[in-house]
């Protein structure tokens, strides 16, 4: 296990036996137990185990990780019974405060010992039955959710047509290691913010760092689910939040000038409240990660390149391509069927004026259409750099004048890699700033013709985490990483799995149950 890993091991483990054991041994002591036997980790349970008369295997499921924790508690509440502590409450301060509850109850005079056989005697109200059986639920579907997968909606069309918007996936938190939650505190089942409200969902009372269990890499290629890395700061507005991010409107603001973007936003709190986010609590981006940590990618005349080889193209990413037909009218049936286009949508197919027309074609739907002999001509529309209707150059990463990329030109650009040590130029400054000062979490600046890291001059840089570059499959109209640059390896929430539920004007039946490729 990394370092990180073993800390928050330690943590909950001394949260979970070490601080209630004081009054664990209070409890011991009127059962006639010795009550030194509460400060050892596992054999303080295997006592209460003993004591309560549930099954020995109990013991061994306290092994499991993550899963055991919660068996922990589970055996603190059989064992609290034992002295006649029956109630909703008293179940729920065992578990969420026993380092409190148990020396409350060990020192109490009146507290008496009944033992399993005044247990077994004790039967629950019907509506007790059914508040037990919901609380299970909750904990057994947010350990699920936390730690094995997460259900998720596709909102919008970036990544069409392989995705589509309302189609329900679920994401496989196991593909890469469960994430450790960096804010534990927080209402199950809601993300940033309670629903039909602007009040956050979770506290910061309690922060861990960065840990994953049985980590596993990404591989390139796979579809991920992450959070959203420019999301820290967020306007909290409807019409903002990620879909209009606040770095962007600074630089709006401040026409290409970040800084003077902040002064205005900050001088103006109600058109911009601003709310700060954890890592996990950022929005949830899925995309794919066309380049992994250590590599080189480009992109050529809209085509992905990684290492100088051309890079996979999924079947399904689209483009838009100049079209000009041999005159023969569309047949919507046809032209659904062949090229996966609806007539109908003008984001699918427009008219230029007689027989050329702009289509967003797949790749498949390119092939076809070359061999069909619908098309005389065809020819990709490519944002380049001496294309007038290219993309302004400050909305794009690194937001400078030095690299004149656009989406469809963009790069080299190489991904940083854990361990790996990066010489730092004026050229390379605004590529790697952010992801040194704000995901690494160190002071960096160039100053006085300079690198200064924590205070001090430097000329190289050695990473601590992974990288990613992530790129939506519909490649002009999707907010990636060619707007807002790398994806740090503790923002990655899991791999994109099954879509189990696609809806448009009803359930899309061809859709359910299909792999992710």
């Amino acid at each position: 296990m990394t370092p990180n890993q073993i800390l928050i091991v330690s943590i909950i483990s001394l949260l979970i036996f070490i601080l209630p054991a004081f009054g664990i041994s209070k409890l011991f002591e009127k059962v006639g137990t010795p009550g030194w036997k509460a400060w050892i980790p596992f054999y303080n349970t295997w006592e209460m185990i003993r004591i309560a008369d549930r099954p020995k295997h109990w013991f061994f499921w306290q092994f499991i990780p993550v899963v055991g924790w919660f068996v922990t508690l589970g055996i603190f509440i059989e064992f609290i019974k034992c002295f006649n502590k029956f109630s909703f409450w008293e179940h729920a301060l065992t578990a969420l405060v026993p380092f409190i509850y148990f020396p409350y109850v060990g020192l109490a005079k009146d507290t008496r010992f009944i033992g399993p056989e005044g247990v077994r005697h004790y039967r629950k109200s019907a509506v007790r039955e059914w508040i037990d059986a919901g609380v299970f639920a909750i904990v057994a579907a947010t350990l699920i959710r936390t730690f094995v997968f997460e259900a998720y909606v596709i909102p919008t069309g970036s990544m069409e047509k392989t995705l589509l918007i309302n189609d329900f996936l679920f994401v496989s938190k196991l593909s890469y290691g469960p994430r450790i939650p960096n804010t534990p505190l927080a209402i199950p089942f809601v993300h940033a913010t309670l629903p039909g409200s602007d009040m956050k969902s979770y506290s910061e009372l309690i922060k861990l760092p960065y840990s994953r269990w049985f980590p596993s890499p990404i591989k390139r290629n796979d579809v991920v689910v992450f959070n959203f890395p420019a999301g820290d700061t967020v306007i909290n507005r409807p019409e903002y939040q990620s879909a209009n991010p606040y770095y962007d409107v600074a630089r709006q603001l401040g026409k290409g000038n970040i800084d003077i973007g902040r002064k205005m936003i900050l001088a103006n709190p109600e058109e911009f409240p601003l709310v700060i986010r954890p890592v996990d609590k950022k929005e949830n981006y899925i995309k794919r990660c066309v380049a992994i940590a250590g590599d080189t990618l480009s992109v050529r005349d809209g085509r992905v390149f990684i290492n100088s080889q051309p890079g996979f193209e999924p079947p399904f990413s689209q483009i838009r391509y100049e079209v000009e037909t041999n005159g023969q009218p569309f047949n919507a049936d046809v032209m659904k069927e062949e090229y996966n286009i609806d007539i109908d949508d003008p984001n699918d197919l427009s008219n230029m004026g007689g027989n050329k027309f702009v289509m967003l074609l797949t790749n498949k739907a390119l092939e076809k259409i070359k061999t069909s002999g619908l098309a005389k001509s065809i020819k990709p529309i490519l944002y380049l750099p001496d294309n007038q209707a290219q993309t302004a150059l400050s909305t794009l990463f690194p937001y400078d004048a030095a690299h004149k990329w656009t989406i469809d030109e963009f790069g080299p650009l190489w991904v940083p890699e854990k361990g790996k040590t990066l010489t730092l130029t004026n050229e390379n400054y605004t590529l790697y700033e952010r992801a040194i000062r704000v995901y690494e979490h160190n002071e960096f600046e160039q100053r006085d013709g300079q690198f200064w890291l924590n205070g001090k001059p430097v000329t190289s840089y050695t990473f601590k985490m992974n990288y990613y570059w992530m790129m939506g499959d519909n490649r002009h109209e999707s907010q990636d990483s060619r707007f807002w640059g790398f994806v740090p390896e503790d923002h990655v929430v899991g791999e994109a799995w099954i879509i189990w539920m696609s809806l448009k004007n009803g359930i899309r039946w061809n859709r359910l149950f299909r792999s992710i490729n």
